[in-house]
């Protein structure tokens, strides 16, 4: 080995250059992908058992479920998958490459950083801070963070291209490209807000816009920050492993470029049957339907990868969980074409069986594919072998076992709550006009998930373990290896003219311009990604062409405002939708379909994906009484048997803070939102709010045990029953079905 303390020695025109591949900073990754993997399932088991026993919410606000499920996802997507992207991403480059990382002081500035954004949502999210947009729910100042530590690993990327000695870019560096591209354009796109506190903001879109951005970036969050990186190192882990070559370079470019034009249009499919406008359901439907193609044309290209090496497979760990990987992967890309049709959508959608897909996908296509390429990767970092294989397998058939019956019996549970929501009888009444029957079906589903996911987090505790026994056996050093400088252009064409030489084909050599030039991948990877999504949303932006006003809907009271953002604060979102969608099913439970322009002023949208609880569109018509939802919200089962909503206690003791009222609708009345607000809200907010909030405990008065109730009229509890009695009354009486009891 060189004792040449430089990363890159250059040497004299001819002879090979000494290179110092940076394996300290993929251990850093490797060993945060594994701890906050730890964490980010024991809080999804947490949250998990809090469904199958709600006692276990403990009456505490910054454990409640409402407030923990964010932190579950926001930490298994960006912690473990986020830190093991950067693992695989940052040790495959510079091989690819033959480089060191561009920048060593960027590459720990980008550790840490992502670190502390980390550390930050498991503040903040508990606390109640939240957008409560899925897989975005994070606050301004922390966006602005990500967007600053992602534009730092783009630029290391970006560098150690520009800065490489191979001339071909591989397909995995295609993919890394391309994440960095569209993961920049949804991060931005979906982000734009006008911030009205420290730690708080309003979206610039509203209603169904809002919603389409948010599913623009929700389903394509889940593309290109779940999928394409992953691929990527799916193309360089899985051959090494193997030790052979990719099966089909040729079938590698038509995965990698249909897989980026389709994706991006796939996200309206998970509004289908809403108020988003037939041509967009159509296209989200449409687009989901062709994923099938390249995204089995990249597993099929995966499992032929390992022809010849299947009987490796049954005693290399490390291989059953890529197998594994690609199995879940081409399970749940099929999965979502299906899902998206219109007929099974009705079924699936804001029920368990969605949470099974996408379980299937994170802990299977993701998860698996991380844990193969850390237990490749740590023996050749450390230089000694894995403190135990043994480990290593117990670890894999655990894992396995989870997953497995997690997605059983989300598979199982989703449907029966599909088909008991959609179920008419011989005389055309629903069959369960209750939505509480469906939730009590489900808890035996619920106890089956736990021990699915009790199973996964036991053994990401053992594989953790075994990894630190390794490290602390070992010693991480820079790989020193010789390589030739970069060929030039001309050196290039030579020697694919020579006598003899293989000819390349139209294919290879068209293409084979492109992964000599980045700059040429990065523009056609931009156009690819920018057709779909300026075709799909530009539209909606638009005034009225989406969004036509209904002259009853009225901006929201300071009050009910104030009660809004509290309901998001507790992650009520969550469990309720409030989009009655327009099926029999649904307009005969809740009342009229939901219609475009009734959430013209809902900053963010609240239609929801998940029903734990009813939906709440019309609920100020069907239950008005402030007495039931007080109670209802203090000790939720006492009120209906079978709930399983955590108690909200804090909401009656403490008192609301109206001291941002003033600049939250001075926010919404200015420019760019336009919120039609009056002088009277604008001048003096907390006092409109005071006035409503005392004619809602005038009415909570009433009931003789809570007119013993100090300061009724400034308790938060107060602000979220005039939102909850606010709700689906703009259109009038007639909205909803019947009262519930």
């Amino acid at each position: 080995m060189s004792a040449d303390p430089s990363p890159n020695h250059p040497t004299p025109s001819g002879a090979l250059d000494t290179v110092r591949y940076d394996n300290r900073i993929v251990m850093a990754f490797l060993i945060a992908t594994m701890i906050w993997g730890v964490v980010g399932f024991l809080v999804g088991v947490i949250v998990a058992a809090q469904l199958a026993f709600p006692a276990l919410n403990l009456d505490l606000p910054w454990i409640s479920f409402g407030r923990l499920r964010p932190l579950h996802t926001n930490a298994v997507i960006f912690a473990f998958a986020g830190n093991g992207i950067f693992a695989g991403v940052y040790y495959s480059l510079q091989r690819l490459c033959k480089t060191r990382l561009f920048n060593d002081t960027l590459s720990w500035v980008h550790f840490w950083g992502w670190q502390l954004i980390i550390v930050s949502a498991a503040i903040t999210l508990p606390l109640g801070i939240s957008t409560s947009k899925e897989y975005a729910e994070l606050e301004w100042p922390i966006k602005i963070a990500i967007a600053v530590v992602w534009l730092i690993f783009a630029t290391n990327v970006m560098g150690s291209i520009a800065v490489r000695r191979e001339r071909h870019l591989y397909v995995a560096i295609w993919f890394y490209v391309a994440t960095l591209i569209a993961i920049t354009m949804l991060h931005v796109v979906n982000s734009l807000g006008i911030p009205y506190s420290l730690w708080h903001s309003y979206p610039v879109y509203a209603g169904l816009q809002d919603a389409l951005v948010q599913w623009w970036y929700g389903h394509n969050a889940v593309a290109f920050f779940l999928t394409t990186p992953f691929l990527g190192l799916m193309y360089y882990f899985l051959p090494k492993a193997a030790e052979q070559s990719v099966y089909s370079y040729r079938l590698s470019i038509l995965h990698f470029w249909s897989l980026l034009f389709i994706y991006i249009w796939a996200g309206p499919h998970h509004l289908l049957n809403s108020s988003m406008p037939e041509w967009a359901q159509t296209l989200g439907v449409v687009f989901s339907i062709m994923l099938i193609a390249p995204s089995w044309g990249g597993a099929i290209n995966g499992y032929l990868t390992l022809r010849g090496r299947w009987d490796r497979v049954r005693t290399d760990p490390v291989l059953q969980f890529y197998v594994a990987s690609i199995t879940a992967y081409t399970m749940t890309t099929l999965e979502g074409s299906l899902l998206s049709l219109r007929e099974v959508n009705a079924l699936s959608h804001n029920t368990d069986w969605t949470i099974g897909h996408v379980h299937n996908g994170a802990l299977g296509w993701v998860g698996f594919l991380v844990l193969g390429m850390t237990y490749w990767l740590i023996p050749r970092i450390t230089r000694t072998p894995m403190w135990s294989k043994t480990l290593v397998n117990v670890h894999f058939w655990l894992a396995a076992a989870g997953v497995f019956i997690y997605v059983v019996a989300m598979w199982v549970g989703g449907i029966l709550q599909g088909v008991m929501q959609l179920w008419f009888d011989d005389q055309g009444h629903l069959v369960h006009p209750d939505f509480m029957n469906v939730v009590r079906a489900s808890i035996p589903w619920y106890h089956l998930r736990l021990l699915g996911g009790l199973l996964y987090l036991v053994g990401m505790i053992i594989g953790l373990f075994n990894v630190f026994k390794t490290i602390s056996a070992g010693k991480t050093e820079d790989d020193v290896v010789k390589v030739a400088p970069m060929q030039s252009d001309e050196a290039f064409i030579a020697s694919i003219s020579a006598p003899g030489a293989k000819p390349l084909g139209k294919t290879a050599a068209f293409h084979g311009l492109i992964e000599r030039w980045p700059l040429a991948l990065v523009i056609l990877s931009a156009i690819a990604l920018s057709v779909g999504s300026v075709l799909e949303i530009v539209p909606s932006m638009i005034q009225g062409s989406m969004t036509p006003k209904i002259s009853s809907i009225q901006p929201y009271t300071p009050l009910e405002l104030a009660g809004r953002d509290i309901y998001i604060r507790e992650g009520c979102n969550n469990c309720h939708t409030q989009m009655v969608r327009t099926l029999r099913a649904e307009t005969e439970r809740y009342g009229t379909y939901t219609q475009p322009g009734e959430h013209i002023y809902d900053r963010p949208h609240l239609w929801g994906s998940k029903r734990t609880g009813p939906d709440l569109a019309r609920e100020g018509v069907i239950r008005p009484s402030a007495i039931w939802h007080y109670r209802h919200l203090v000790r939720p089962r006492s009120m209906i048997e079978g709930s399983i909503m955590p108690n909200y206690p804090w909401l009656a003791a403490d008192d609301l803070d109206t001291s941002t009222l003033n600049s939250r609708v001075q926010v919404l009345a200015a420019a760019p939102l336009y919120t039609p607000y009056s002088k009277e809200v604008l001048a003096d907010a907390p006092a409109v709010a005071q006035a409503q909030a005392a004619v809602v405990a005038a009415e909570l008065a009433k009931d003789p045990d809570l007119a013993k109730v100090p300061d009724l009229a400034k308790k938060e509890i107060t602000a979220v029953i005039a939102y909850l009695q606010r709700m689906g009354t703009d259109l009038g009486k007639n909205t909803a079905a019947v009262e519930r009891k």
